[in-house]
């Protein structure tokens, strides 16, 4: 990074110092490291190949030549309002930080944990459908493996314990690795598209665009029995599932060089490009499938029978390894960005132990604890709620249909409160990267009927029951606030706080070796 200056860096010093903070964490992270991140989470290679029987089960092809890029639409909206306030506010934990400086404590309380019980849940739903990837494409067919509890909770240890380790060793080898991963998703996309083009038996275009009601049992039961338009709104899922988890962008941003120009432009970039590059991967994939009305009966595992029925054995192990070194570079950089929220929110004493969620290495300049709790607690999630059902539901099931709906609540409330605070003495600065009043809040509108479509779409059947864990959740929420954080939690500081802190943010970059 050699256009990055000794000006640069002490500009980006001065924008934590003046929030508060000091800068413990190492910038090594370029604005495509920044970008490769949020790519990598949202990782088409994951989302849109794992949950792509909400659209080929769901209306057929139009669920993915016209559902897809409504929905990527829908998450673009939240990325644009986002990445307006990650240019004023460019910390880590971001969003906790700007739920509390645009609204107050409570809502940046509220805003941390919806975004953290996100982040751990989507951690193991990610390594959870690489397992399954796995054992669909070799698990299974070459080694033989069957699907037990312990088998998937050993595999995710395994492969969550890596993402860990990496990320434990420095942000350096971990943003080399998400460089990796962004080049590589674009290239095993690429190759899938062309690869489904020319297994294709026929180009039949207007299948994109026509409307099926696969319900029920055509569509091997992936949703219950309703209509066709309800149906295809139930396929948005599919983008809005997929497209996620960009806010890791901002959770790095300390990381970041030119955090206040670099972090807007990765997230906007990472939604853009995961939108096109999918679109042209799913569609070439439908145009592929031989039979539409075969497709939707094989429900979740459609993806392995039209690979298994067009695609050269040898080809498609290649496609199949790549997708999966790709699946289980996504979950590292989950790792990262769920560690980051939880070192942010500890190092103003939001969590348990936050003094030791909170200690950064000296080291490996990373937030050790924070990093190994993280990927403890997704194993741990994953483990408990697959022994536990709910009639014949695992929670597990139950409560990662809940994820996106926490992960957006989490995006929503700064933005809410963003559109009331701008100009106001909560935001009258804008960063570098400014949309300009009438367009943030137009984003932010639309943002808000987005997360109640997100939210309506969300907790239907057979996700039915995530409306009383949502429920739940924010009725517990609300005990814990009053009955207990509402005395102890003080929130980042703000006015006069970030004055005192000015001998402590000495102590502490002297304490990582940061000049």
């Amino acid at each position: 990074m050699s256009d990055y200056t000794e000006v640069d860096k002490k500009q980006d010093m001065q924008i934590l110092h003046s929030m508060g903070y000091a800068q413990e964490l190492e910038r090594r992270m370029s604005q495509f490291s920044n970008f490769a991140v949020s790519f990598s989470i949202i990782c088409i290679l994951s989302g849109g190949i794992n949950s792509l029987a909400q659209a080929t089960s769901g209306a057929g092809g139009a669920a993915i030549g016209i559902g897809w890029p409504l929905g990527c639409f829908i998450s673009f909206v939240f990325a644009v309002a986002m990445a307006q306030i990650s240019s004023a506010y460019p910390t880590a934990g971001g969003l906790y930080h700007w739920g509390s400086i645009l609204g107050n404590r409570f809502t940046g309380w509220l805003t941390a944990w919806f975004n953290l019980l996100g982040l751990v849940t989507v951690l193991g739903a990610i390594n959870v459908g690489t397992y399954y990837f796995f054992m669909g494409s070799f698990g299974t067919p070459y080694f033989g493996l069957e699907d037990t509890t312990m088998t998937r909770i050993v595999f995710l240890a395994i492969i969550t314990g890596a993402q860990a380790l990496v990320n434990h060793m420095g942000i350096g080898l971990a943003a080399k690795l998400t460089d990796f991963s962004g080049y590589l998703i674009f290239v095993t996309a690429i190759l899938l598209a062309l690869v489904c083009l020319a297994a294709a038996d026929t180009y039949e275009i207007s299948r994109l665009f026509t409307f099926s009601n696969y319900s029920g049992e055509t569509g091997g039961n992936v949703w219950p029995q309703t209509s066709g338009t309800w149906v295809f709104l139930l396929g948005l899922l599919l983008p809005i599932y997929t497209i996620t988890g960009y806010d890791a962008s901002a959770h790095t941003s300390e990381e970041t060089v030119k955090a206040a120009h670099s972090v807007p432009r990765g997230m906007i970039s990472s939604v853009l490009w995961a939108a096109l590059f999918g679109y042209i991967m799913l569609c070439s994939f439908v145009l592929m499938i031989p039979d539409m009305d075969e497709a939707a009966k094989q429900g979740w595992n459609v993806f392995f029978w039209a690979m298994d029925a067009q695609v050269n054995p040898i080809i498609k192990d290649v496609l199949y390894l790549a997708i999966f070194v790709s699946q289980w570079l996504c979950g590292l950089a989950t790792v990262t960005s769920v560690s980051r929220m939880i070192f942010a929110f500890s190092r103003d004493g939001g969590l348990p132990a936050s003094k030791a969620l909170s200690k950064v290495s000296p080291t490996y300049r990373t937030p050790v604890a924070a990093i190994w709790t993280g990927s403890i607690l997704a194993v741990l999630f994953v483990w408990g709620s697959s022994l536990v059902s709910i009639g014949d539901t695992p929670v597990y099931t139950i409560v990662v249909s809940c994820t996106v709906i926490f992960l957006f609540f989490s995006f929503a409330i700064p933005i809410t409160l963003g559109l009331f605070a701008w100009g106001t003495s909560k935001w009258d600065k804008m960063g570098p990267w400014n949309l300009g009043e009438g367009m943030f809040k137009l984003f932010a509108i639309l943002s808000i009927v987005a997360m109640v479509l997100i939210f309506v779409l969300g907790i239907q059947p057979p996700n039915d029951w995530a409306l009383y864990i949502t429920v739940g959740f924010l009725i517990v929420t609300g005990i814990i606030w009053f009955a207990f954080e509402n005395r102890r939690f003080r929130g980042p500081p703000i006015g006069d706080e970030v004055a005192r802190r000015q001998a402590e943010i000495a102590a502490a970059e002297k304490a990582v070796g940061e000049a």
